[in-house]
């Protein structure tokens, strides 16, 4: 086997390295607004508003329509394919309106998961066969990291090792594509919450995942500094009786990453996975508080538990705009506190701070 290849040129390393080390920036994390067009109607169901492209047209312009200081606690927003081309009611290109705010623009570039052939009800996810053309299109149009999620169930005989092998090679194919395009890749392989299992199971899965992943991001030669991570905290699954506190979910997920993830990668962008606002808040800031060794940023990419809070305040009704967009500021501040350690529990009090966000076996 050769082990001849070249690294990128200088100049992709330097953009590349950029881009992550803004998205990690001290106190700033990601705004995953990247649901589907599914997604985002189960979304708008729930507080009465129709699925329409307009009324998702309203809501993104919401969110990014805050107060710009939004931009002190917010790096990256990842977009759905269809938000990057709409605009606001006065015709401002989203994009324009994120960049005002020293924002990053990010897109979700999968296209959703398909069966593993054979396998106890696991999966893979699709999207690379014309990812090189979109990575080129999305680039032009001002994107400067991507996200890709991979789904893995803990159970008595999963994850198997074809599903680890498996989603590790799509990871890191999608990864090598998107530097190719000066774009940051997000690796997403994500052990969902779903079972019964303890914190120490879901430990030793998230290592077993998570060093895989490395091994095929190393073997397509992907340029590490210039990547982040975006997986889950190692908690217990949803159904177990024995919880955990934060200080242990921090140490386990710290353990787990300090096994198995390069201390060249850029930082590590938690999801919330089914998280309370609150909970995902806490959490994090114990992981930030913890002693343990950490030679990454470790900050946020949250979806449910930013956005919970300010679709309740909202309510689909134009007179509820202000209201909802300081929902979004305080969850914010939070998190933005809590990448830096410093968020007091309970401080800061949202309309569905404490709402239980967990979706059996959830999509995007």
């Amino acid at each position: 086997m050769t082990t001849y290849f070249n690294y990128p040129s200088v100049q992709l390393q330097s953009e590349l390295a950029s881009i992550a080390q803004r998205i990690v920036a001290p106190g700033k994390g990601i705004l995953a607004a990247d649901e589907s067009v599914s997604t985002m109607g189960k979304r708008l169901v729930d507080i009465g508003v129709e699925n329409s492209e307009e009324n998702r047209r309203k809501y993104r312009e919401l969110l990014f329509t805050t107060d710009p200081t939004i931009g002190e606690y917010i790096s990256g927003v990842i977009l759905f394919h269809e938000t990057l081309y709409q605009k606001t009611s006065d015709g401002v290109p989203f994009t324009k309106l994120l960049k005002d705010r020293n924002i990053l623009i990010g897109i979700k570039v999968d296209k959703g998961t398909v069966p593993l052939f054979c396998s106890e009800n696991e999966v893979t996810t699709q999207g690379l066969d014309d990812l090189d053309q979109r990575c080129t299109e999305y680039k032009k149009e001002g994107c400067d990291f991507a996200k890709w999620r991979c789904v893995l169930k803990i159970g008595k005989n999963t994850p198997s090792y074809q599903a680890i092998l498996e989603n590790a090679n799509v990871l890191a194919r999608y990864a090598s594509i998107c530097q190719a395009h000066g774009i940051v890749p997000i690796v997403e392989p994500e052990v969902i919450p779903d079972g019964d299992h303890d914190i120490e199971r879901a430990q030793k899965v998230t290592e077993a995942v998570v060093a895989a992943t490395y091994k095929a991001l190393h073997d397509h030669h992907v340029f590490l500094e210039g990547t982040l991570l975006k997986p889950n905290m190692v908690t217990p699954g949803m159904q177990c009786k024995k919880r955990a506190t934060p200080l242990e979910i921090a140490t386990a997920t710290i353990l787990a990453f300090t096994r198995t993830v390069p201390p060249a990668v850029a930082g590590i962008t938690f999801l919330s996975g089914g998280q309370s606002e609150e909970e995902a808040s806490i959490n994090l800031d114990a992981i930030n508080k913890s002693k343990g060794r950490k030679p990454w940023p470790m900050t946020f990419s949250y979806g449910r538990a930013l956005q919970a809070s300010v679709l309740r305040a909202w309510a689909g009704k134009p007179e509820n705009v202000g209201s909802a967009q300081e929902e979004l500021l305080k969850r914010a501040k939070a998190n933005s506190q809590a990448a830096l350690g410093t968020y007091q529990a309970g401080s800061i009090k949202g309309q569905a701070g404490d709402q239980n966000l967990f979706v059996k076996n959830h999509v995007y």
